[in-house]
This record gives structure tokens, C-alpha cells and sequence, in this order.
């Protein structure tokens, strides 16, 4: 259990919820593990199978707390919400946003600025453990450019432009990727990001990775009230989450891309688990994918300290924190969206 933001977040998957008075008890094996007064949650966000009471459920519509759950991987499953919800006006202020250009940029060019500052930290944490194995002037020089373009980002008030730093920042970020790439070169060189398909045992992994981080950052979103489709920098798109492809932009490179590297580097993935279909695409066997799975699951289960709040949390709930961050700002109740800035 952890409470942060006024939202308790039950992590235990064995775990049961109950209403005691005016207060939420919540047991493990039919032992009470921890209770808290109702008056002070705005949020309950629930990693479990064994769910909750039906009166338990009633009291948190009747008094406007925000009730979600979610598979113990993460998977959004639903929302609880009384007569009246509440979540609408979150809803229809996230919709003007996305119509006004203007403050549909002032928000993205937060996501952007968490994405490149995460990729330089990724280039210089490298540099920094491993000066003697990579290219230092070329890495060096990686780094300035993301120093120089973050400068620009800040003051950046047009949307396309916005775009256009943003995909230049990603083609020196990727650019410089295979110097990040320290074990096992023969088998895991990248030469350049493709997708749909990818054409390489790194592009597998990555684009893997990114629908697993966008999925999570979908079940956050709708978890917080959000619409996952309706986005600020990525435009809507019949079929598209467009409000998860920006959320998971700060957290690119921090969650995925060093995630990949940490399996490639240690050995933990190797080539034999992988496989070239005829097109030319390369994709997972069913090993590497469980060995991808498995190990993603573990590490989302590994303790950071949120930069922002500066609360230890598991890496699997930054997804989550964003967005509760991100309706605060919606709403009115932030002067600002911060981004998820690792160091």
C-alpha cells in the first residue's frame, strides 16, 4: 500500500477492500493490513483480483472518490463511478485543451522536455560508467546538442515546430544508441530506429517495449479519468491512444530504452531469441518474449524515488503518478505539468 497525492494506491494482488464507518479497510488473507479515513483520498487505484464490497464501492461513487482497478500486471479493468461523474469535467477540459493549438503545445512541450532530458541522462549515465568503451566525442557531442535543444524547447510555442525539435532530438538520441550498446555487438548492432516492421533483433525489442509502456500509460489514464485517445502532441486518430502515446514520450527513455540495454548488456537476452519472418521483420519467440515479460514485470516492481514528489514508489506506478499529475494540472489545481525528469 502507498498513499501519494491523496490517492491509495493497493498494490498487493491478494488484497481486499471494505468499508469500516468512514473508513476503507483493507485486508490480506483476512487480516486487516491498514485502514484510512475516506475524507482524506480522492483516489483508490487497485492492483488486485480480489476486488472490493459492494458497499465499500457505493461509498466512494457517493462520495466522488475515483475507484479503479486494474489486473496485478497492470491492466485496466474498471472504473467505479456513482449518478453523477464526476470525471466529466476533467474530461471536457482535456477536449478544449486538445482543440486549442496553443495550450495543447504549452502542455507537450512538457512531455518533450521529460523525453530528451531522459535521453540525455541515458547518453551521459553511459558515458559516465563506461568512458573507456564508447565513442566519447561522439557521445559528448550527442549530449550538447539535447543541452542546446532543451534550451529551445522551453521557449518553443508552436505545435509543428514543436514536432520538428522532437524528431531531430530522437534522430541524434538514436543515432548515438549503438555506443550505448556495450555486450553481445555482433548479434544486437543498431543502425537506426525502424518499426512496423522491425527489421532488427534492437528495433524487436524497443518496439516490444513501447506498446507494453503505451498499454500501461492507457490503464493509468483512464485510471485517473482521462481519455487515453484524446492527445495534445500526437493528434486524434481513429483507433489511436493519442493521450498515451504523449504521456509515455517523458518516460521513453528511462523505462524502455535502458530497460533494453540492461537486458543485452547482462546477457539476459540473446539471439537465439529471436526470429526473421520471410518479410524481413524480426520478432520474439515465444522464450524471449516470456523472458521480455518476466523481467519487465520484475522491474516494474523495483523501488525509485519520484524526482517530482520525491516519495519512493515502484517503477510501475510512474505511469499512474504522471497521470494523476497531469488531471491535477487539467483541473486547475497545478500551475504547471511537471514532467517525469530522472537523474
Amino acid at each position: 500500500m502507498r498513499k501519494l497525492l491523496n490517492t491509495l494506491f493497493i498494490t498487493s494482488e491478494n488484497a481486499f477492500l471494505s468499508l469500516d464507518g468512514e473508513t476503507v479497510c483493507v485486508e490480506i488473507d483476512k487480516k486487516k493490513v491498514g485502514q484510512f479515513p475516506l475524507h482524506t483520498l480522492e483516489s483508490i487505484v487497485c492492483f488486485t483480483y480480489n476486488g472490493a464490497t459492494p458497499a465499500f464501492m457505493g461509498a466512494c461513487a457517493r462520495r466522488g472518490i475515483n475507484l479503479a482497478f486494474y489486473s496485478p500486471f497492470g491492466k485496466f479493468l474498471c472504473r467505479v463511478a456513482g449518478e453523477s461523474q464526476g470525471n466529466v469535467l476533467l474530461r471536457k477540459q482535456q477536449y478544449r485543451v486538445s482543440d486549442d493549438q496553443d495550450a495543447s503545445c504549452q502542455i507537450a512541450r512538457h512531455f518533450i522536455l521529460g523525453k530528451v532530458f531522459n535521453c540525455r541522462w541515458s547518453i551521459d549515465r553511459t558515458l559516465r560508467d563506461h568512458a573507456m568503451r564508447v565513442d566519447e566525442e561522439h557521445c559528448r557531442k550527442a549530449i550538447q546538442y539535447l543541452t542546446d535543444a532543451i534550451e529551445k524547447i522551453r521557449k518553443e510555442k508552436n505545435l509543428d515546430s514543436l514536432r520538428g525539435l522532437e524528431g531531430e532530438c530522437a534522430s541524434v538520441y538514436f543515432g548515438i544508441f549503438d555506443e550505448l550498446i556495450l555486450n553481445q555487438k555482433s548479434d544486437f548492432s543498431f543502425e537506426g530506429r525502424n518499426k512496423r516492421p522491425p527489421l532488427d533483433n534492437v528495433n524487436a525489442m524497443l518496439s516490444f517495449g513501447y506498446s507494453l509502456l503505451a498499454n500501461d500509460c492507457a490503464s493509468a489514464l483512464e485510471g485517473a479519468g482521462l481519455d487515453s485517445y484524446v492527445g495534445f502532441m500526437h493528434r486524434d486518430r481513429p483507433g489511436r491512444k493519442s493521450m498515451a502515446l504523449d504521456l509515455m514520450e517523458e518516460m521513453r527513455a528511462v523505462s524502455v530504452d535502458r530497460f533494453v540495454l540492461t537486458l543485452i548488456n547482462n546477457r539476459q537476452i540473446k539471439k537465439e531469441h529471436f526470429r526473421a519472418l520471410e518479410s524481413g521483420a524480426v520478432e520474439f519467440t515465444e522464450e524471449g518474449k516470456k523472458k521480455f515479460l518476466t523481467a519487465w514485470q520484475e522491474r516494474k516492481r523495483e523501488q525509485i524515488t519520484h524526482p517530482y514528489l520525491q516519495e519512493k514508489i515502484c517503477w510501475g506506478l510512474v505511469p499512474h503518478v504522471q497521470a494523476l499529475l497531469l488531471a491535477r494540472y487539467l483541473r486547475g489545481d497545478m500551475d504547471g505539468y511537471p514532467p517525469f525528469l530522472w537523474k
